[in-house]
């Protein structure tokens, strides 16, 4: 929980810095986005061949060496002389961080006794949502006193702590098999087609549509290369599984609704309401709270009753939220709005860590690590598929009215994705996965 922390803080410090950045280094903003854009390419491309490096090797070894990769790279970042050299090392960052997310689970499933699972990734789920709320006013803390680089030099105690108490994790030992370079490198050529893709959708559409397809093109060579594995690095064993296969089109579907609805609500607060980017932070609070309280409550209830009902509910909860958020006439105090996100927030806590608890305990202990990455890759997935609707909209409808109907798709995203965690009932027992 210590290293998601520093992993998910890191992430939203980074993007308050992101002016002070392009000020330091006599940037362009455009090129000081590739500073969190290389990032998320990279966890994107290390999710799965860290997920099955962990079952190979042994989860603690990988998530140790991830956390050395991590903190390695962040001293790098915070001495960068130039912009090139800070997003290389966010890129190495970026392939410790995809270790440390893939495999987090996976370690916790080897330490944590089988009846307090599901606690436990509901505080895990806490953990998160309090490092994302309060990465940014730590951010601001920092940045009003200090330079942009102690944002990544903070890592380094944090990350080298972590390391010299690493072997409190279990010892699992791993699955000796092998991990062919043919199948983890048309793994990465698929993520990068698909990223660069959906970046340049927007301004070119025929180019972004032509490598999306081609992204599309990596997974079937990928899947036909791997038709005969027991274990394929994309996870199609847990995939037939019906309780996994549909806990992961909801948590894609659900994190489409929310990177879209976490895009469009300081639109909407600034462009809508004319609210103070302090009044923005202030009103963008109770989201996160909500999601703190509900979450470790929805890890209990997990271990009591089906977790597909209480995903559907919670979805249910979190779309009410943003459709009233959405369809809420303009009120200078926003109190409707206030009243969905709060909504939201415990919709969100309230499905989330039931659905991972699900795609945790649908997987044999062996291939928890896959799990875990699939996991990952489901949540970044849709929160790439949700950047690029906002784009979408945005070029479509003016900025007054883009982040009302984004809100309003939002909710109709995480709607289906309340669907199918109905579906998945009848493949369940009460308080476990199936």
């Amino acid at each position: 929980m210590t290293a998601m922390v520093v992993v998910v803080m890191d992430g939203t410090m980074v993007n308050v810095a992101l002016p002070s950045i392009a000020t330091s280094f006599r940037a362009e903003a455009s090129s000081a986005v590739l500073v969190v854009s290389s990032y998320q390419l990279a966890v994107l491309i290390a999710l799965l061949p860290c997920g099955a490096l962990g079952e190979i090797y042994g989860p603690r070894r990988v998530f140790l060496i991830g956390i050395a990769v991590f903190t390695t790279a962040s001293a790098t970042c915070a001495f960068a002389w130039n912009l090139p050299v800070l997003v290389g090392a966010r890129f190495v960052q970026g392939l410790g961080g995809g270790a440390l997310m893939s495999l987090t689970m996976m370690n916790m499933r080897h330490v944590v006794p089988h009846r307090q699972l599901g606690t436990i990734i509901g505080f895990n789920a806490m953990t998160v949502s309090v490092s994302i709320a309060a990465g940014p006013a730590i951010a601001g803390a920092i940045l009003s006193v200090a330079s942009w680089q102690w944002l990544f030099a903070i890592n380094i105690p944090l990350g080298v702590a972590i390391l010299l108490v690493g072997k409190v994790l279990a010892p699992t030992p791993g699955t000796k098999r092998p991990l062919h370079a043919a199948t983890v490198l048309t793994s990465a050529l698929m993520f990068i087609l698909f990223f660069v893709g959906a970046d340049r959708i927007t301004r070119t559409p025929l180019v972004g549509a032509f490598l999306i397809a081609a992204a599309a093109g990596c997974l079937f060579v990928l899947l036909h290369i791997e038709r005969d594995s027991k274990t394929p690095l994309i996870p199609t064993d847990l995939l037939a599984s019906p309780p996994f296969r549909i806990a992961v089109i909801a948590s894609v579907t659900c994190f489409t609704g929310q990177m879209l609805s976490y895009i469009a609500i300081p639109f909407y607060l600034q462009h809508t309401l004319d609210m103070s980017a302090a009044l923005v932070g202030l009103y963008m609070m109770p989201w996160p709270i909500a999601t703190v309280i509900v979450a470790p409550i929805a890890g209990r209830l997990a271990d009591r009753f089906k977790a597909a009902w209480l995903c559907a509910i919670g979805g249910l909860l979190f779309a009410t939220g943003l459709l009233i958020a959405g369809l809420a006439p303009p009120d200078p105090k926003a109190v409707l709005f206030l009243v969905g996100t709060v909504f939201a927030g415990a919709g969100f806590g309230l499905f989330q860590t039931p659905n991972n608890r699900t795609l945790l305990l649908s997987a044999p202990k062996s291939r928890a690590g896959a799990a875990g990455a699939m996991q990952g890759t489901a949540r970044l997935t849709g929160q790439t598929i949700g950047a690029i609707l906002m784009s979408i909209i945005f070029t479509a409808t003016s900025q007054t009215n883009a982040p009302n109907i984004a809100l309003v798709i939002a909710g109709l995203c995480v709607a289906g994705s309340a669907l199918a965690s109905f579906s998945r009932v009848r493949f369940e027992t009460k308080g476990g996965p199936g």
